[in-house]
């Protein structure tokens, strides 16, 4: 027990080098927060222009100030790399890198895979392991454990490993790697302790559980009970179109009820890298034990089919108004996936962008935060500028992002019909605004018509 007493003394006394591997939006805020636990940290990503960026003292993500950065490198606290030789000089490593699915929506765990054949090679003895990145329960002792055994390394002994679910949410405002309780769970005793003394300085609350899969289906749980809801409420939003009543007023009502109701809000699909993949990495492990999860595959496809429901319910608004999909000038208006931030991942703003331009539409976006994406065919489409007398020009705007920012009561005032997925337009009455789960009133259709 050596390894563990000698690295439970360099963590209490924080003479420990921790390693951050993926310096996404889970890696750098992790990363950020070390320093200020008083760790010396080291930051690997193969991105170089990631590196470039944080060795010239700026930052790429919203949530940390390019000031953080700047301290943390200045004071030598901070060091970024793409050498995963650094691996060598550490005591502590957390990985956070990407878990994607693949085209046929099965696990794409190469990230992590790759990041182990790193381990084995430049990992030293007595080092603890922590997997952030979301995955199917297993992971951790499937491609971690198992594979750093096979190198005659026992866990517990040699090595130490834990999983802790990352929960980041870009742009909260109340609630960030600091002060957002993190789950951890531990191979082995000596293993959560380590991974509970790490973490107890760098975040305000660890809550440790009684193995990595425990933790690891903790995550999944709490991503797939967000789908499953939103999937009901976007379902619900389809039939009160249906039956021309407001489901938003109906969200309203139902939560003035202080027990028994949480409220979910439909829109134009789900997005980020959590909600629309951790339910997929759940489904597939279960087939593994023969049990099919109909709940979920059944909201992922409500979910998966909201762009397409946007698009005819925007083809159904230029309808009244005589025109068509195709050929019509329509505006995007906001395309990351949640307000306020410039992250693009999953969005169902850019399925929704896609749909239009194959059905014929001149279709742009705007959006002050996500400046520009890459399409489906590799070319570059930048955000238009905000200008509200070319904005009056188009045939429809389609709200998919509702960016405290944008200049609700000001585009209201164009006469563009719009296509409200998000109820940002609330407290505009006007005819030509139209809400996704509110339905179309006849009156409107008639006025549209000259009837």
């Amino acid at each position: 027990m050596l390894l563990y007493h000698g690295l439970k003394e360099k963590l209490q006394n924080k003479t420990a080098k921790v390693g951050v591997i993926g310096l996404g939006y889970v890696g750098l805020p992790l990363a950020m927060e070390m320093v200020k636990g008083g760790f010396t940290v080291y930051g690997i990503d193969l991105d170089q222009r990631k590196i470039d960026s944080l060795v010239n003292k700026k930052s790429y993500i919203q949530d940390v100030p390019s000031t953080v950065v700047e301290d943390a490198v200045t004071g030598q606290k901070f060091f970024p790399t793409a050498d995963f030789r650094a691996i060598r000089e550490l005591d502590t490593i957390s990985i956070c890198v990407p878990t994607p699915l693949s085209e046929n929506q099965d696990p794409d765990t190469s990230f992590i895979k790759n990041v182990v054949q790193e381990l084995k090679k430049y990992m030293k003895k007595g080092t603890l392991i922590v997997l952030e990145s979301t995955t199917y329960p297993g992971t951790t002792e499937e491609l971690i454990q198992f594979e750093l055994e096979k190198k005659g390394l026992t866990v517990g002994l040699d090595f130490f490993l834990c999983f802790s679910p990352e929960r980041v949410d870009p742009g909260n405002r109340n609630y960030n790697t600091y002060n957002t309780p993190k789950v951890i769970g531990g191979t082995t005793e000596a293993c959560i302790e380590l991974g509970v003394l790490l973490y107890s300085n760098v975040v305000r609350k660890v809550v440790p559980v009684s193995s990595p899969k425990i933790a690891e289906m903790s995550k999944l749980l709490e991503n797939t009970f967000r789908s499953i809801n939103i999937a009901f409420v976007n379902e619900l939003a389809m039939m009160c179109d249906r039956m021309n009543i407001d489901v938003w007023e109906v969200i309203r009502a139902a939560s003035t009820k202080p027990f028994g109701f949480m409220a979910f809000y439909p829109g134009p699909g789900i997005g980020g890298h959590c909600i629309p993949l951790d339910p997929m990495y759940l489904s597939w492990k279960a087939k593994e034990f023969r049990f099919y999860s109909k709940f979920i595959d059944l909201a992922q496809s409500i979910n998966d089919n909201m762009p397409e429901y946007v698009l005819n319910q925007t083809s159904h608004v230029l309808n009244i108004y005589a025109k068509s999909i195709r050929n019509s000038k329509v505006l995007i208006l906001g395309m990351a996936y949640k307000p306020d931030v410039d992250d693009l991942r999953e969005s169902p703003g850019l399925e929704i962008y896609q749909l239009f331009k194959e059905n014929g539409a001149k279709v742009e976006y705007y959006d002050p935060y996500a400046t520009s994406f890459r399409d489906e065919e590799g070319m570059v489409v930048p955000s238009v500028s905000y200008d509200a007398k070319a904005f009056a020009q188009y045939d429809c705007m389609v709200l998919i992002t509702n960016h405290r920012s944008f200049s609700y009561h000001e585009l209201a005032e164009l006469g563009v019909p719009i296509i409200d997925t998000r109820n940002a337009f609330a407290e505009i009455q006007a005819d030509h605004i139209y809400k996704l789960g509110s339905g179309i009133k006849q009156n409107e259709v008639k006025v549209a018509v000259g009837v």
